[in-house]
C-alpha cells in the first residue's frame, strides 16, 4: 500500500474496504474486504434484561466527540491491537474534518468506555470499542445505536462478528449484500451530531419502546 491519506481512507470505505495492521508495532497497513460482513441492524439491537437493568440504574454520563483520541487510545490499550501509530493519526485526521466520531462513557471524570467510527452518508463504519467497567462497551453500543437511529443512518457496519456483537443483535451478510446496502447508504444524508445527548435511562426507554 502506498502512502495512506485521510482522503484515500474515505475512498476505501466508500468501496467497501477498510485498513488494518497486524499489531501496534507493525508499520505495514493492508486493506480488508471480508467475504462475510458484520452489520448491526438499527432496528434489531438486543438489550438483555440485565443490560436494561444496568442502564436504568446507571449514573454514567454519555457524550460524543469529547475525547476522540482518548477513545482511540482506549481501544488500542490491549495486548493484541491492529491500531498502530499511523492508523491512530489517520483517524484523528478524519475526526478533525468531521468524518469520524466517538461516543464516550464517563464515570464522573473517568473515561470508562467508548466506541468510534467513520461516517459516510447514512453509513456508520464502527471501528472499535473498549470497556474499563462491566457493561461499559454494551452501554456505549446501545447509546450509539440510539444516536444513529435518531440521526437517520441506515447502515451500521461492524466489519466482523464476535460473540459479544452477536449477543447484541449483529448479523453476518454476504459481501454482495453489504455492497448493495453500502451503495444505497452512502448517497443518503444523516447526522451523527444532530441528536441531543441522552442518558442511559433515556436511551433504554426508547429502545424498549421500539422493541
Amino acid at each position: 500500500m502506498g502512502e495512506l491519506t485521510p482522503e484515500l481512507l474515505l475512498h476505501g470505505y466508500s468501496v467497501g474496504i477498510f485498513p488494518m495492521s497486524e499489531s501496534r508495532n507493525d508499520p505495514e497497513i493492508f486493506w480488508v474486504d471480508p467475504h462475510r460482513r458484520g452489520v448491526l441492524p438499527l432496528d434489531g439491537f438486543h438489550a438483555s434484561r440485565s443490560l436494561r437493568r444496568a442502564m436504568r440504574r446507571s449514573d454514567w454520563t454519555i457524550t460524543i466527540n469529547r475525547s476522540f483520541e482518548g477513545v482511540v487510545d482506549g481501544c488500542a490499550d490491549r495486548e493484541d491491537t491492529w491500531i498502530n501509530g499511523e492508523i491512530r493519526a489517520l483517524y484523528n485526521a478524519l475526526h478533525a474534518c468531521g468524518q469520524a466520531h466517538s461516543l464516550e462513557v464517563w464515570e464522573k471524570d473517568a473515561l470508562v468506555g467508548g466506541v468510534y467510527g467513520v461516517v459516510l452518508g447514512a453509513a456508520f463504519f464502527g471501528e472499535s470499542m473498549f470497556s474499563r467497567r462491566t457493561n461499559a462497551s454494551k452501554i456505549a453500543l446501545a447509546c450509539l445505536v440510539d444516536r444513529l437511529t435518531q440521526g437517520g443512518f441506515t447502515l451500521f457496519d461492524t466489519q466482523f462478528i464476535t460473540d459479544h456483537l452477536a449477543s447484541l443483535g449483529a448479523v453476518e451478510i454476504s459481501r454482495a449484500e453489504y455492497h448493495s446496502r453500502l451503495a444505497a447508504a452512502k448517497t443518503q444524508r444523516a447526522s451523527f451530531t444532530a441528536a441531543a445527548d441522552s442518558s442511559p435511562q433515556e436511551v433504554i426507554q426508547r429502545i424498549t419502546q421500539m422493541s
